[in-house]
């Protein structure tokens, strides 16, 4: 009978690798700084979020859109984000007409409006159906912003803020990304009560 695989060489490594990797990404805090004020100025003029990607970044591109239209840790107002991974109406209508390459890019297309802002999540960064959605993106007057892995591939030029997880291990890349789109939500948050509050104080004068 087979030995159980060790727990030093799955458990502990993985572990080990995650915590080496949140500590690299400290580096990038100012980075986040700027995304998270172009995602709140955004929502703070009327415009939205919109988030894309496949398998476990599809996951993650509803994830944190569910935490802006819902909340993340306070109550307030919903505000307006939206993945393109959800409509399978879209997505297979799309992708039987026009390929696979075109079901976030179509979207874009018809969704974007200049003001909003993108963002795409590929570990690899060459996802060609993200990468094609920023593409739109930047000629529709839409901000954009990269989640991948080390090196940014083809998203790197086409991104106004690129947030590159600095591995190559996908597993390490996704756990990063959901950690900075919490962070992101986070600020948020804070930011729009932290705005309304000073409207209403400003406005009972």
């Amino acid at each position: 009978m087979s030995e159980h695989p060790n727990v030093q060489s799955v458990f502990f490594r993985a572990i080990t690798d995650h915590l080496e990797i949140v500590k690299a990404i400290t580096a990038q805090q100012e980075l986040l700084e700027h995304i998270a004020r172009a995602m709140a100025d955004a929502l703070a003029t009327g415009n939205k979020i919109l988030w894309c990607g496949n398998g476990g970044s599809a996951g993650d591109s509803q994830h944190l859109a569910a935490e802006i239209v819902g909340r993340f840790r306070r109550e307030r107002k919903g505000l307006a984000s939206i993945a393109l991974t959800t409509d399978t109406s879209i997505l297979t209508a799309v992708a039987n007409d026009y390929g696979y390459d075109a079901v976030f890019s179509r979207q874009v297309e018809a969704l974007g409006q200049p003001g909003d802002l993108l963002v795409g999540i590929s570990t690899s960064g060459n996802s060609r159906n993200v990468v094609a959605a920023l593409e739109v993106a930047r000629a529709q007057g839409v901000k954009t912003v990269g989640f991948t892995g080390e090196g940014g591939g083809k998203m790197a030029s086409l991104s106004d803020f690129l947030f590159a997880v600095p591995s190559r291990d996908t597993a390490r890349i996704q756990e990063a990304h959901i950690l900075a789109g919490h962070m992101l939500c986070d600020w948020i948050e804070l930011d729009w009560l932290q705005s309304n509050v000073k409207q209403s104080t400003g406005a009972a004068r």
